[in-house]
């Protein structure tokens, strides 16, 4: 069993800045790849970010590509989520996932995930 914890969110101005956290627990961390999901109000969550297990690659959602940067910190078992000029329609609940594969931009390819943590950018 793995544990996921999201911290970091907040309110925020568009054009502003968050960095998330999620810290995972329970099983070896650097054996598994991690994902940033998002899910706005009424609608299906989204994959945002992911990355492999030893933090060299990493893949986007055209959304977010150039605005945001995932990383990871393996001795602290802890990604992030670092989210620049954050813009009104980013805003919802975003959710860190554990999973086995990479790239993978599926809900159902990831086996653990957080409680989540809400963004909301103003406009």
């Amino acid at each position: 069993q793995v544990q996921v914890v999201e911290s970091g969110g907040g309110l925020v101005q568009a054009g502003g800045s968050l960095r998330l956290s999620c810290a995972a627990s329970g099983r070896t961390f650097s054996n598994y790849a991690m994902g940033w999901f998002r899910q706005a109000p009424e609608k299906e969550r989204e994959f945002v970010a992911a990355i492999s297990w030893s933090g060299d690659n990493t893949y986007y959602a055209n959304s977010v590509k150039g605005r945001f940067t995932i990383s990871r910190d393996n001795a602290k078992n802890t990604v992030y989520l670092e989210m620049n000029s954050l813009k009104p329609e980013d805003t919802g609940v975003y959710y860190c996932a554990v999973g086995r594969y990479y790239p993978a931009m599926l809900t159902t390819s990831y086996d653990y995930w957080g409680q989540g943590t809400q963004v909301t950018v103003s406009s």
